[in-house]
């Protein structure tokens, strides 16, 4: 099944992502998005430029789309936007999402007094993190996630190395690295990532 749900994933380019499942079209950090059907959901992480992009959002949103997002970031979007914070959790179109804590630790470009966001969505019994710009932080071990999407670049979140210590401590079947080849970082990284893991986890590169 795991494998099934990875088959409906695409990867947008830097941290956005599309995914269908339930009948239902998710799509993650919309940035630059060339092509991309419509969403029924839209999440956001937080507010800087290349993760909530309004232009993008507008691209892909219906009337009937629901955006779930932080306080930041709902100022600068439009429709039916709902405010969340890291601990959150609820139910849109009857798909489970968990809302959780995305974070510097060495770093102070995405500040934990903030509140930004990453996500756990359950498609299909499956259950999907998407970590949103963070390092490697103490909440990753409360993290229950068969799929895991996860930074890999450095300079503003997690470097490849610092990666594979989260999947070691999530542990998920699949692991996909992302926030690589727009803003920073290349495909170097990703395979780093890979190479790093080994057998702890499947590692699928999207393209």
């Amino acid at each position: 099944m795991v494998e099934d749900i990875v088959r409906n994933i695409k990867w947008l380019g830097h941290d956005g992502f599309y995914i269908e499942g339930e009948g239902k079209k998710i799509v993650i950090d919309p940035y630059q998005v060339k092509e991309c059907e419509l969403a029924d959901i839209i999440l956001v992480t937080h507010e800087h430029f290349d993760h909530c992009s309004p232009g993008d959002v507008e691209k892909i949103k219906t009337p009937s789309t629901v955006i779930v997002t932080e306080a930041d970031s709902a100022r600068m979007l439009s429709g039916n936007v709902k405010v969340v914070r890291p601990g959150d959790r609820l139910t849109v179109f009857n798909i489970p999402i968990e809302v959780v804590p995305a974070y510097n630790v060495n770093k102070q470009f995405h500040p934990k007094n903030k509140g930004w966001l990453g996500f756990i969505v359950t498609i299909h019994g499956t259950r999907i993190y998407h970590a949103g710009d963070t390092d490697l932080i103490p909440e990753m071990g409360d993290i229950n996630a068969d799929i895991a999407l996860l930074p890999v670049s450095g300079t503003y979140v997690m470097t490849a190395e610092e990666a594979v210590e989260a999947v070691k401590v999530i542990k998920p079947k699949i692991a996909i690295p992302m926030h690589y080849g727009a803003i920073v970082g290349t495909a170097k990284d990703a395979k780093r990532f890979k190479d790093g893991v080994q057998d702890l986890s499947k590692v699928v590169i999207l393209e």
